[in-house]
């Protein structure tokens, strides 16, 4: 008997559309706008939490648009996976919320920036309950002209010279995507989720299919800034205000990693052995080349984008390894460097505006009157290196353990080296920022000690959810085995779409 179809599944797009509607109208009420953010954050986080709980409890939930069962209607999917990401997402919605209003000036706030971030929110979240890749293709879209605007708000020079190789990138990514679904559904006549992964192993064509594959893996590659795709990234990244950077470094490239993963395990899971072959090289090159140019590196907040793109190549190894373990590890990676690179973020942007410089070579010292950003920034730091016992150690051990069960000496030496690299730049990050002997800073009256104290509830909650998920290792690993084991079998969702056993 088929399941009802579940109106749950529609509440994390439904609260930032509903929130973003409210502040059109309030957009010169910048009192009003902070206060509906605020609040719309907090309801938003408890709808991810109850959402997750209800997928774990009941298994995974659909909606069927109109009630046209699928292949015909818009069909969304909140399974394991994707329901972790809608949870993680309104965490970081409601940190970066927060962080904005100590942070973020009065001409953005009026000119729509909490608007385009819950457009942006809308957006994520709709690409993580997609049912049908099309659909999948505009939540995209939507994320990525809230996000162009976002990057560019405030029109400085850096900004707007740097918003033109992101935009370009992605438009040219875009235009990929509509030819790789043009192609699905010319050999398959759909577009559904849950119908291609029945379809596509069908096809005779299997040359066709590798193709469509590896156009899908430049589309969500160049999303997710992996190997040669991320050139873009560091710059842009580095020049909005720091809760911009945050929020982006933390999800956006995220979605496509989400992407990737719900893709080449559902959709083109069976595709010829070189892709899988290529996907490792590419997860391989990423790590390595990104904890290189973070180490190259003496602005804070380029380190730091660099970091995400070695961060990212753990993710995509992990799926190349292709096996329950190691695409366990890929989202447990998400789930921990969502939550501590954007923290390292907020710590970025409040050193800043304490030193009023982004350069390393500038800075020293601020331990000895910023004693709680310094060390804050360091236990986060040594999260993302992957020190025990912070979630960062336990992403890495699972990596390493699947590597080991499959003999892959290759993947636990890129796993601990690249663990090295990470360890060496946020140490030089410490060393120069926050050790040694005070240079001169910009003075702070007790209006501005006050902001800088609000500045560090966000990050230092972050880090704080950090530790608590490698103290509580065991129920975080077992919710992302659970959404391994769902994902790296498309028969599951396929029959929870359909309702029944292909």
């Amino acid at each position: 008997m088929r399941k009802m179809s579940s109106n749950q599944v529609l509440t994390p797009q439904l609260i930032p559309w509903i929130t973003a509607i409210l502040l059109l109208f309030l957009h010169r009420r910048i009192i009003w706008q902070r206060a509906v953010s605020g609040v719309s954050a907090v309801i938003a986080l408890a709808n991810a939490a109850y959402l997750l709980h209800c997928v774990l409890k009941k298994g995974t939930l659909v909606f069927w648009a109109g009630d046209w069962l699928p292949p015909f209607g818009i069909t969304m999917v909140a399974d394991t996976f994707s329901a972790l990401l809608v949870l993680l997402t309104a965490i970081i919605e409601t940190t970066c919320i927060f962080y904005s209003f100590s942070h973020i000036d009065a001409g953005r706030e009026r000119h729509f920036y909490y608007f385009l971030l819950q457009m942006m929110l809308v957006g994520c979240n709709g690409a993580f309950v997609a049912g049908d890749i099309f659909n999948l293709y505009v939540w995209f879209e939507i994320l990525l002209l809230s996000s162009y605007v976002l990057l560019a708000l405030g029109g400085e020079k850096g900004q707007l010279r740097e918003t033109l190789p992101y935009a370009v990138l992605n438009i040219l990514a875009s235009t990929f995507f509509l030819v790789g679904l043009g192609l699905l559904y010319g050999i398959t006549g759909t577009l559904n989720m849950a119908d291609l992964a029945v379809k596509l192993p069908q096809i005779q064509n299997r040359d066709l299919v590798d193709l469509i594959a590896v156009i899908f893996l430049f589309v969500f590659g160049s999303k997710a800034a992996i190997f040669p795709l991320f050139y873009w990234l560091p710059h842009s990244y580095a020049q909005p205000p720091a809760a911009v950077s945050a929020i982006f470094g933390g999800l956006l490239t995220k979605v496509g990693v989400y992407c990737l993963i719900r893709t080449f395990t559902l959709l083109f899971a069976g595709v010829s052995a070189y892709i899988y072959t290529l996907l490792y090289v590419l997860g391989a090159a990423t790590m390595v080349l990104g904890g290189l140019g973070a180490i190259y590196q003496y602005q804070y907040r380029k380190i730091l984008s660099f970091s995400i793109i070695s961060q990212v190549g753990y993710m995509v190894l992990g799926l190349a390894m292709h096996t329950v373990l190691s695409i366990a590890a890929a989202i447990y990676f998400l789930f921990h460097n969502i939550l501590v690179k954007t923290s390292l973020f907020y710590f970025a942007g409040a050193t800043e505006e304490i030193s009023g410089t982004g350069d390393l070579k500038q800075m020293s010292g601020l331990i000895h009157r910023f004693p709680l950003l310094a060390w804050g920034f360091f236990l986060g730091g040594i999260s993302l290196a992957g020190v025990p016992p912070f979630s960062g150690f336990f992403a890495k051990l699972l990596l390493l353990q699947s590597a080991a069960e499959s003999g892959d000496g290759w993947a636990m030496f890129f796993t601990l080296a690249v663990g090295f690299l990470t360890l060496f730049y946020t140490i030089k990050i410490f060393m120069h920022c926050y050790w040694g002997e005070e240079k001169s800073l910009l003075p702070l009256d007790a209006a501005g000690n006050a902001t800088y104290r609000r500045k560090l509830a966000s990050p230092l909650l972050l880090v704080a959810l950090s530790l608590a998920a490698g103290l509580a290792s065991a129920p975080v690993t077992g919710v992302v085995l659970q959404a391994a084991a769902e994902i790296s079998d498309p028969g599951l969702y396929i029959q929870a779409v359909f309702g029944q056993i292909y």
